[in-house]
């Protein structure tokens, strides 16, 4: 059973694409799947364009699915009790939080290919700018910043631009 938090809202009026658009879940014990999850996702990546803003890109929205999958396995594995997600977008930032109740931190095991399982919060160091654990009264909070790859035409044009200008 998911317990929503927040619906999906701008916290200043417009479509001010720095404006940071919200949305949260919560689930009662045993009651989510990583299935669940990525759908949420799924659903507050495709509000953002009713929002006025452009709309997430397609490669940042599949690591999205997959930090989102791997930190909710995470806390169905590891921590008894209700869960719950918060999914931030401001600019060209999406933060992915997942709560649970377990105080013991996440672990970044080395690659290991012989190994069934435990690559998770490799994978998911590897797909986002910043990753962060934080403590809280009962379990913690791991949430993962991912950013929209630069546009590598931009990126082109600006050492173009740099090049022609040698005072620069």
């Amino acid at each position: 059973m998911v317990i929503p938090l927040m619906k999906q809202a701008a916290d200043g009026p417009g479509t001010d694409e720095q404006a940071t658009l919200r949305c949260g879940a919560v689930w009662a014990d045993g009651a989510v799947c990583a299935v669940e999850a990525r759908r949420a996702l799924q659903a507050f990546l495709a509000h953002v364009p009713c929002t006025g803003r452009t709309p997430v890109p397609a490669p940042l929205a599949i690591d999205a699915e997959l930090v989102v999958s791997e930190l909710v396995t995470n806390a169905i594995r590891h921590a008894p009790g209700p869960c719950g997600m918060i999914l931030r977008l401001s600019g060209d930032e999406l933060a992915i939080t997942v709560w649970d109740t377990s105080a013991e931190q996440p672990v970044v095991r080395k690659r290991d290919g012989q190994r069934f399982g435990g690559h998770g919060m490799h994978v998911v160091h590897a797909v986002s700018a910043e990753v962060t654990v934080a403590s809280l009264g009962v379990g913690k909070q791991v949430t993962a910043h991912l950013r929209a790859a630069p546009d590598v035409a931009t990126d082109v044009d600006a050492v173009a631009m740099m090049d022609d200008n040698p005072a620069a």
